[in-house]
């Protein structure tokens, strides 16, 4: 282990860890290496696909903004992408993304490398090497003295600082009014803050299947596995496209094929909370949309959380002038 670990603390040193030189250290690649490796040792990252999650992103940015001094930008996508010129970090593309992820002007963007990136994996020895604590702990201790000797004293190697930054987004979509969440969002997209809009979709992707118990509200489908992979959607009432609000008010849960249907103005629900089926189309088999018309659909057990009346009336008012 200790000729794996000299190799990797090698590897990890400003002297050979590529990064633009021109600015000084760079601190995109050690702030990424330090995320992973505590998100490894507090069991965030089980196995060797390092997937784009909120956990990670936000343990990026609580990294940066304790250690990071300088002038650069806080850029989750740059290190990312650009590790793969390190040799120990190779990039799986999703299907489709093949030849794009090889445009490296195109990966600058975090919504860019979001779509095309299905996860990275990095070398078996140095995995190995991480999921030991000791270890672990010596590559942190090393980063934080190599690239951040006058921050490195408020930084905690065994905390996970994502979960601050994901509960203060996770009480804003729970308790915020859409008026206030949509001025703090469009201020985000002013800043250019594509993370920031990240964490907060996913964050409003895990809350409204959690209120509506992860069944449909209409079908009442409800399946759980063995990984807590959700087979159930969150779905926007006012798409967030025109409405950026992520508030639970503008959610309910859906199944994929009522989420379609949803989006599509094939349905809607009114403000007694029943479903209306356009009329507009035929369907034959199974999974049928018409069989729906008219039901009541489930709730969230708290009133507080029920969809925002104005919200449905949007989406009525859509459908209606689509199905007229």
């Amino acid at each position: 282990m200790n000729s794996i670990l000299n190799k990797y603390i090698k590897v990890f040193s400003s002297k050979h860890l590529r990064y633009d030189r021109a600015h000084g250290k760079a601190p995109h690649k050690p702030i990424l290496l330090l995320s992973i490796l505590q998100t490894v040792l507090n069991g965030l990252i089980n196995e060797n696909k390092i997937y784009i999650t909120p956990e990670l992103v936000a343990q990026f940015k609580a990294n940066w903004s304790l250690l990071v001094i300088s002038n650069h930008e806080c850029k989750f996508a740059l290190p990312f992408y650009h590790l793969i010129g390190d040799k120990f970090w190779r990039l799986t593309p999703k299907s489709g993304y093949e030849n794009i992820i090889q445009l490296k002007s195109s990966m600058r963007s975090f919504s860019n490398l979001n779509a095309a990136v299905e996860y990275a994996i990095m070398d078996d020895d140095l995995w190995t090497l991480i999921n030991d604590k000791e270890s672990n702990l010596i590559l942190q201790q090393f980063l934080l003295e190599e690239y951040f000797p006058e921050t490195k004293s408020g930084f905690s190697k065994s905390l996970t600082y994502s979960s601050e930054i994901l509960d203060k987004i996770e009480n804003s979509i729970l308790h915020e009014s859409s008026d206030e969440y949509k001025k703090e969002i469009i201020t985000f997209i002013q800043k250019d803050d594509v993370e920031e809009v990240f964490l907060r979709g996913a964050i409003f992707k895990r809350e409204i299947p959690k209120l509506y118990n992860f069944t449909c509200c209409i079908s009442g489908l409800q399946i759980h596995t063995i990984n807590n992979t959700s087979m159930v959607d969150a779905c926007h009432i006012v798409p967030f496209s025109q409405s950026f609000d992520d508030t639970v008010l503008n959610g309910i849960c859906l199944s994929p094929n009522l989420h379609r249907a949803f989006d599509r103005y094939l349905i809607t629900i009114n403000d007694e909370y029943r479903v209306i089926v356009s009329d507009k189309f035929n369907e034959s088999g199974n999974h049928l949309l018409k069989p729906f018309h008219k039901k009541t659909i489930h709730l969230p057990t708290e009133t507080k959380y029920l969809p925002n009346s104005s919200n449905l009336q949007w989406h009525n008012q859509q459908f209606w002038a689509i199905n007229q």
